[in-house]
């Protein structure tokens, strides 16, 4: 059987863990053992945080379209029941898009919704 030198194998492993924590700060960028305890742990950030964003939008959006409910003169908690009652099936992505860009479009569904 041929020998088999496993060094290359080794350094190709560590170059890429020390390229992948590029712009890390102190020795985690440089250091393989805390190079690769910093991407532990980065990754798991990465992945919780990419679920907490979608809580975050949702939190923004409620918050503009209350905003824009109010001006409107109704609830958020109104118009949501409301749009609930009319069978009125748009998210709330998309009512802050109307609350920002269309206006007329958002009082027309704060009408609808009312009940007027």
């Amino acid at each position: 059987m041929t020998r088999v030198k496993r060094g290359t194998i080794a350094n190709k492993r560590r170059r890429n863990i020390l390229k992948q924590t590029k712009g890390f700060r102190w020795g985690r960028k440089s250091k393989e053992r805390a190079a690769r305890e910093a991407l532990l742990h980065a990754g798991l950030h990465a992945f919780q945080d990419r679920r907490k964003k979608k809580r975050v939008f949702r939190k923004l959006w409620n918050v503009q379209v209350n905003a824009a409910s109010r001006l409107a003169g109704t609830t958020y908690s109104k118009l949501i029941g409301g749009m609930k009652k009319a069978n009125i099936a748009l998210d709330r992505k998309v009512l802050s898009l109307l609350a920002q860009h269309h206006v007329s479009a958002f009082e027309a569904v704060v009408k609808k919704a009312e009940g007027k």
